[in-house]
């Protein structure tokens, strides 16, 4: 049992499996395959649900008085990233912002965080048996020692912040992330990717964040760690909730970045029907941006049939398979596809008339980018976990176990839905009962 469970009554919640994959044959071959082989061959081989904790046990834990109250919320979220730890069924996560949603009021939405004391979480887990147990957590913390929160950093550009019945507004954190992917590097410290800046995070071993790499031009001010604009300065144009998800690192210490969806470039409804968005590769060693590509969605008809509103497709992981070579995580919150892609220096689109957003029209809005001349990435599908029973909704982690399988998981979004119905009438979280499942996947060889 682990030192965070609690007698809390247990609400049953689905579980995620392994599914083993034949990865290192579909990196390897150079023939196309029948994109519904991989899919109905791939199994799930185990599935494995996070033990109950309480939201308020588990925070306090790490930071005494942080959370005064949880509102019945259970530990969650941590499926925002997974990244193997180096043992045997250990794994790296890493929780995002909290608790959060969205409540309608005189005809808008409002963003509800109804425990705005939690503070974002690398949380490391071990999945044994049929259950996923915490081992440790790191609270991710300022220079001082203070929490980050997970609340939104600057008005006018991030949602409102608000109470957990959208009647109280709350005060922007410039600290605030909004954490989503997670890898470890050799000396021990993590990088993390965020959707406010959109920033990618340095962290120390010990969960201090020390260096915060924002878009040129950003201005976020009054933060209590360093900020570095360091990115390009098109990313300002991120859709809002929609900024860094995916994060891999390469054999070689350098960090592959995946901007969730299309940019909003001119204007929002051009970033919604868009299907291209961006890649990242980024140097530790040289602190700066090397290569930027181009990434090109499938229709959302493909990804997730019966969908067809195009900006239901998101990008939520991305994970280094060898060389420069990644599987990429296409993404509705119902299905998910697996491609392989290379990068291809010769892609390279960064510091372009692309990078420039008084280019017309944009790199968003071509209907066919290749055809006016950019260097789109290749990609080939590896799996369609939408066609693998057992795969749960709303994948955003991917971690490679061994040669042919994968570890997946979900996020549960800490039991919480949207609307008036979240919480009762005495202010505690009715929940949805989805649960954080790990589960592995087998692919077969010969894909």
């Amino acid at each position: 049992m682990s030192p965070y469970a609690a007698g809390r009554r247990r609400v049953h919640r689905s579980v995620a499996a392994v599914v083993p994959l034949a990865v290192a044959a579909a990196l390897l071959s150079a023939r196309s395959a029948d994109a519904s082989a991989p899919a109905a061959q791939a199994q799930v081989v185990r599935t494995a649900t996070l033990e109950d904790v309480p939201l308020g046990t588990f925070s306090n834990g790490l930071l005494p008085g942080s959370v005064a109250d949880d509102r019945g919320v259970d530990l969650g979220g941590i499926g925002s990233d997974i990244y193997p730890a180096g043992r045997k069924g250990e794994f790296w996560t890493v929780t995002d912002r909290g608790p959060n949603g969205q409540i309608k009021v005189n005809g808008s939405k409002r963003r509800t965080f109804p425990v705005p004391g939690f503070d974002p979480a690398i949380v490391r887990i071990k999945v044994t048996g049929d259950t996923v147990h915490v081992l440790r957590a790191l609270p991710i913390t300022t220079s001082s020692g203070k929490p980050v929160t997970g609340l939104p950093n600057q008005a006018g550009r991030d949602e409102a912040p608000y109470s957990y019945d959208a009647r109280t507004a709350l005060s922007y954190d410039p600290n605030g992330l909004d954490t989503e992917g997670i890898v470890r590097a050799a000396d021990g410290s993590f990088w993390l990717v965020d959707e406010y800046g959109p920033s990618l995070v340095h962290v120390s071993a010990r969960g201090e964040v020390l260096t915060r790499y924002v878009p040129r031009g950003l201005g976020l001010t009054g933060t209590d760690y360093p900020v570095v604009e360091a990115l390009p300065e098109v990313l300002l144009h991120r859709k809002i909730n929609r900024g860094f998800e995916g994060l891999a690192q390469l054999p070689g210490g350098d960090l592959v970045i995946a901007l969730q969806s299309p940019l909003s470039l001119p204007d929002t409804d051009a970033g919604e029907a868009s299907l291209t968005t961006r890649l990242l590769r980024f140097s530790p060693k040289r602190k700066a941006v090397t290569a930027e590509f181009a990434y090109r969605f499938d229709p959302v008809g493909v990804v997730d049939p019966g969908e067809d509103d195009t900006s239901e497709l998101k990008i939520s992981s991305v994970v280094a398979v060898g060389g420069d070579r990644l599987l990429v995580e296409e993404r509705t919150d119902r299905a998910a596809r697996l491609q392989v892609v290379r990068l291809d220096r010769k892609a390279d689109i960064l510091g372009g008339r692309w990078d420039d957003d008084t280019t017309s029209p944009s790199l968003e809005q071509l209907a066919d980018p290749a055809g006016s001349g950019v260097p789109v990435l290749a990609k080939r599908l590896a799996v369609d976990l939408g066609k693998v029973a057992g795969v749960p909704g709303k994948i955003e982690g991917v971690a490679r176990v061994d040669h042919d399988t994968l570890a997946l998981i979900n996020d549960n979004d800490f039991g919480m839905t949207d609307g008036t119905g979240a919480f009762d009438a005495q202010g505690r979280l009715v929940d949805s009962g989805i649960e954080t499942k790990v589960v592995h996947v087998r692919l077969p060889r010969g894909i």
